[in-house]
């Protein structure tokens, strides 16, 4: 018997057509079904948005959860065509959004459209059907013959076809000759899927750099921030020499403001605790982001606020794996 999927459509360059303005999407999902051609699943499709995923924003991630819910028990998996360039924001959002998920839900999008010839977006998205078809039930982004964890994607290239990675974390499944292979599983789940899309979006993820100026962290507390992620140097060292960052953030955490410590450095973790630089902050508060993505760290920083979190509650949450976004000592 075919699997029962769903095809969500939401735009972005796999939908894209060519207009006087540049590339914007505009093809149907229906059209990028038929462009597929024979397929072994039964699949339904239904249009949710038209947008480049540039324009995709807390208002969408809510828009495409509440749709992903009214039809989970409908369907054996779902399916979200998404612009790259948000993608991982929104597979990351969703992944908190839909915790304990029933089915595998993936996103996917191309490089460049799917009308065009030698496109990525055929291979990617029979790929994301059959992930949908395949995997355990969770939160997914398939993408150059790679099924990876929603939650630990980052996109480090702008056009080349192998646009994402998984960050400190290997790949669910991929696609080599002898197939598709899923080489690793997702976490159990433990209860029932629940839609919770309540995020406080009042927050900032700030690089530090050589010469930052501690006071910014204030003017952003003082016009309504209240939560940032500081992408940290290696291990989530801060200057605490001349521009004192680390009194600042503990200035802001005593006023109830969380501040999560993450690296600048792409893969591995940050860890607080190795040099003084680190240690300091530490005593002031800041809570590690351990080895999870920018994109993971801000999205489940904006839902634990969201959920009306203090900051001993947020520093637990960041010591807790949800749904395999974060790998704990």
């Amino acid at each position: 018997m075919k699997k029962k999927l769903l095809l969500l459509s939401t735009g972005g360059t796999i939908a894209s057509v060519a207009s006087n303005d540049g590339l914007k999407p505009g093809e149907s999902g229906e059209s990028l079904l038929k462009m597929l051609g024979a397929f072994p699943f039964d699949v339904t499709v239904k249009d949710i948005l038209e947008m480049d995923s540039s324009n995709i924003q807390p208002e969408e991630w809510e828009y495409i959860a509440k749709k992903i819910d009214k039809y989970r028990n409908d369907f054996d998996g779902i399916v979200v065509s998404h612009g790259t360039d948000t993608m991982a924001y929104t597979a990351s959002m969703l992944t908190f959004m839909l915790q304990n998920i029933n089915i595998p839900v993936v996103l996917t999008g191309s490089q460049v459209p799917m009308n065009v010839p030698l496109s990525d977006a055929p291979d990617n998205m029979k790929l994301a059907f059959t992930a949908a078809a395949n995997c355990q039930p969770g939160i997914y982004l398939a993408f150059n013959r790679q099924v990876m964890r929603g939650c630990r994607c980052v996109k480090v290239r702008t056009t080349s076809f192998d646009a994402f990675e998984s960050v400190n974390f290997p790949p669910i499944a991929k696609v080599t000759s002898d197939g598709f292979q899923v080489l690793h599983s997702q976490p159990a789940v433990t209860g029932q899927c629940h839609l919770n899309t309540q995020i406080n979006t009042n927050v900032s993820l700030v690089k530090l750099f050589p010469g930052f100026d501690p006071s910014l962290l204030h003017a952003m507390a003082n016009n309504g921030c209240q939560g940032i992620v500081i992408e940290a140097y290696g291990l989530g060292g801060m200057t605490f020499i001349r521009r004192n960052l680390v009194a600042a953030v503990g200035k802001l955490i005593r006023n109830g403001i969380p501040v999560i410590a993450a690296s600048q450095c792409l893969y591995e973790r940050s860890d607080l605790t190795k040099y003084e630089v680190g240690q300091q902050a530490l005593l002031e508060g800041a809570i590690s982001a351990h080895d999870m993505t920018s994109e993971a760290a801000i999205t489940k920083l904006m839902w634990g606020l969201g959920q009306g979190m203090g900051i001993a509650a947020i520093s637990k949450f960041f010591n807790t794996d949800v749904a395999g976004e974060v790998t704990l000592n």
